[in-house]
């Protein structure tokens, strides 16, 4: 067995092949998976910004139309498991791939739906094809790039997100307005297009990719072993709660914005979406609030955040609604990229499928948000979704305070237990660091 300073050596040596912020390579991972972000976000919301003018053509009610959205999340939190897994055996670059092709091939087949439910199978669909990019995405990282800038690297894959939901709407939003709501899905597709280009061309080839084989025994086992997680458990719920809200909020954004007292036209609603850059500084900026205030208290910055601007929202103000929004998108993102980045960091095996299973908890999140969110909004106007936004945002605060009392029990526990064996060996405590 070779000696412990040898294996600390091959670890530094395997750790200085690694990405790191500065060299050609991490930029052009970073161009490339910021590309891949924008297409899958843009492709996976393109029809919400679109939501009363596709109830108004086919004379649906807001929450039927929002199976246009809830459809397409909840495919992609169905199929991202499996497709992980399949990423284990062929590859994070070759799973993201073809991912892409097939969610922009369907994309651009998606403004030809001749009724509701076929433009819902579609985008069922197009959701299922994009479940291969997020959890690879963070596999690659985790795998790819050195642990000290992993954090920023999700973060900024997290902002590609939120660029192409900002973009996606924007441009869906004005489209319509001009053409209708079908070549506003159109331009979306082609936009998508050049964006999974940009990120074939892009991506560097994985270095530190160990292929695995397709064994649905072990993938049971690697899913219980996270399932039995407590920490990954919180960070799915988390997650996903986070998810509820943001996903609740922009489905029915749209309808109170085109009804009265505000009355806006589609294109305005469409660059309501402009939020969404204040969420790409935010999650961008998740690695240094960490650094600063630890994860839980990153978290508690973001509910607090999230929590202001729902209550902003509720105003009549069109300003004050428009400052709500900014404060939700800030919170969400901030939540979002510190909950996924710490997902990867626990994980020791199985990366992967980790990190499948946050992101199906959190695209769950958006397709219950959103259905919900938008019978909330039937049943009880704006105060209903907001309502059922804090139920959410109550959610996190209880798991964080839960995490947050279990770590310090965990703490004193471990500190008993050295006091105890210093007493009998004449040895000091061991110090307590790294407690989850």
């Amino acid at each position: 067995m070779p000696p412990a300073s040898t294996k600390a050596a091959a670890t530094d040596a395997v750790a200085d092949t690694r990405l790191s912020p500065g060299t050609p390579g991490h930029r052009r991972m970073s161009l490339a998976l910021f590309a891949a972000g924008v297409a899958t976000f843009a492709l996976l919301y393109s029809t919400q910004a679109l939501l009363p003018a596709v109830s108004a053509e086919f004379g649906a009610t807001a929450s039927a139309a929002s199976w246009t959205v809830s459809a397409a999340t909840g495919a992609l939190a169905l199929c991202v498991l499996p497709l992980s897994a399949l990423s284990e055996r062929f590859g994070r670059r070759p799973m993201m791939t073809v991912s892409l092709a097939v969610a922009v091939v369907v994309g651009l087949l998606v403004p030809f739906a001749p009724n509701l439910e076929w433009l819902v199978a579609l985008r069922a669909v197009q959701g299922a094809a994009l479940a291969g990019v997020p959890a690879s995405a963070m596999a690659y990282l985790a795998e790819e790039v050195r642990p000290k800038a992993l954090i920023g690297a999700i973060g900024l894959f997290v902002a590609g997100n939120s660029i192409g939901g900002m973009s996606g709407r924007i441009v869906t939003g004005w489209v319509a307005q001009l053409w209708g709501w079908r070549a506003g899905l159109a331009a979306v597709g082609v936009m998508a297009v050049v964006c999974a280009v940009a990120f074939r061309l892009l991506l560097p080839r994985a270095r530190h990719f160990t292929p695995g084989s397709l064994n649905p025994k072990a993938l049971a086992r690697t899913v219980r072993t996270h399932l039995a997680d407590p920490l990954l458990m919180r960070l799915y719920a988390i997650g996903a709660l986070f998810m509820t809200v943001f996903g609740a909020v922009y489905t029915v954004i749209g309808y109170r914005l085109v009804e009265a007292p505000f009355s806006l036209p589609q294109g305005v609603v469409g660059s309501i979406f402009l939020v969404y850059l204040v969420g790409t500084v935010s999650s961008a900026a998740a690695g240094k609030l960490v650094a600063r205030t630890g994860r839980r208290g990153a978290l508690y910055l973001a509910v607090g955040t999230t929590t202001a601007g729902l209550l902003l929202s509720m105003s009549e103000a069109l300003a004050a609604v428009l400052a709500g929004l900014v404060l939700i998108t800030a919170g969400f993102f901030a939540g979002h990229a510190v909950a996924s980045s710490s997902v990867s960091r626990t994980a020791k095996t199985g990366r992967a499928q980790a990190s499948a299973l946050y992101q199906s908890a959190y695209y769950l999140g958006s397709s219950v948000g959103g259905t919900l969110g938008a019978v909330a909004f039937h049943l009880g106007g704006w105060s209903g979704t907001v309502l059922l936004g804090l139920v959410a945002v109550l959610g996190v605060v209880s798991i964080t305070l839960y995490g947050t009392h279990a770590a310090r029990a965990e703490e004193r526990l471990v500190r008993l237990q050295g006091g105890a064996r210093g007493a009998r060996t004449g040895n000091p405590a061991p110090a307590v660091s790294g407690l989850r």
